[in-house]
Formats: C-alpha cells, sequence, structure tokens
C-alpha cells in the first residue's frame, strides 16, 4: 500500500512539473512558431538548428552555454550548426565553416576561431587570413583554399542564404527546432532558461510528431 502511494505520488510530481513548464514558456514571448515549417536534415532525432556568425560576440558568448547543452542533451536531439549569411562580410566565415567540415576539422577549429576573433583580436574578414590562420594551427593551407573554392561548399553557402530567408532570420545568435520553433537566449531569459526552453520545445516538437 506504501509503495503504492509512493509510486503515486511520484507520478502525480512528474504531472505537475510538466505542467509548470509547459505554463513557463509561452509562444509569441519565449519563442514563435514558423507558418511554414522547414524540413529538418536530421531522420527521427529533433533537429536543433543554431544559426550563428563567428564575427558575433553574442554568438561567442552563447558558445560554452551550447557545449554545456550538448553534454547531456536530450536523447532525442541532434544539434546542427548554420553560419548565417545576413550580409556580405558574413560569407567568407560561412565558407570558413563550410571548409572545416568538408574537411573534417569543424572540432579544431570551430571554438578556435571564435577566439581568435573575440579573445585575440585576429582579423579574419577574408578567405586569404582565415585560410593563414588555419595554416597557423596545422591545416594544410593549399587544401583549405581548394576545398573552399570546392562545388560542395559553394552549393551549402547557397543553400545556407536561402535557409536564413525561409526561416526569417534576422539576427545571431538563433536556434530552430525542428525546422518550426525560432527562438535564442534573449526570449529565453538567459542562457541557463535557454537550455531549459531548447528541451521543452524539443519535447513539444517530439509530441506533435507522434501525433502524426
Amino acid at each position: 500500500m506504501l509503495r503504492s502511494v509512493c509510486g503515486f505520488i511520484v507520478m502525480l510530481m512528474l504531472v505537475l512539473t510538466s505542467s509548470a513548464q509547459a505554463a513557463q514558456w509561452k509562444e509569441g514571448q519565449h519563442y514563435n512558431e514558423l507558418p511554414f515549417p522547414l524540413p529538418v536534415e536530421t531522420g527521427n532525432k529533433i533537429e536543433v538548428r543554431e544559426f550563428f556568425w563567428y564575427g558575433c560576440p553574442h554568438c561567442n558568448h552563447l558558445e560554452p552555454t551550447m557545449v554545456d547543452w550538448l553534454k547531456h542533451k536530450p536523447a532525442n536531439a541532434e544539434f546542427v550548426r548554420s553560419p548565417a549569411i545576413l550580409g556580405p562580410s558574413w560569407e567568407p566565415h560561412a565558407v570558413a565553416y563550410f571548409t572545416y567540415e568538408a574537411l573534417g576539422i569543424v572540432d579544431k577549429m570551430h571554438a578556435a576561431t571564435f577566439k581568435a576573433i573575440h579573445e585575440d583580436n585576429k582579423i579574419l574578414m577574408t578567405i586569404d587570413q582565415l585560410a593563414d590562420f588555419a595554416a597557423s594551427r596545422g591545416v594544410d593551407r593549399d587544401k583549405f583554399i581548394r576545398a573552399s573554392r570546392s562545388f560542395g561548399v559553394r552549393l551549402k553557402v547557397q543553400y545556407q542564404k536561402k535557409l536564413d530567408s525561409d526561416a526569417n532570420i534576422h539576427s545571431v545568435p538563433t536556434l530552430l527546432i525542428d525546422g518550426k520553433y525560432r527562438t535564442g537566449e534573449s526570449e529565453a531569459g538567459g542562457k541557463a532558461e535557454l537550455e531549459q526552453l531548447i528541451n521543452y520545445l524539443v519535447d513539444k516538437a517530439q509530441k506533435e510528431r507522434k501525433k502524426k
């Protein structure tokens, strides 16, 4: 009898906690739903996509939060980075990120690029400057240049521009959950709150997929 009562209490607490979390986050205040959901690249996993720019100080400040979230993200979520291109000066940084992907060096170069720009005050605004920086970290400069000019990288750059437009991205950092829920740190109210909001939207998106 006691075990049944305890089990009921635990279940009730979980329900109340879930309801409280749902009440905490409000559409139009903490997140916005796109009128037309975008396709995702993550299959059965819920896509958590971050739109960023290496030159953005807010993106740099958010990076540790996203790294922390990745350490204990929901098992049904998958993280995708999108180097936004909201102006001509942003494009070399998008090319650099897609080049990192092509060469398999994102883990080596992503955080290092943020650090170089925002902590070491390096000027990395052109592909040549970014290639020199990559070379300073042991990357073959000629391979970097060739990859940056490849058809695959150019195709990703064009797709990124379309994605920025379709997702109505006007500032970074911005997060898009499962191609439909757009949010960010300012909407959530802080870094810790953002992690909670991401998890809430992942859960919400998962439930909506099951209904379909």
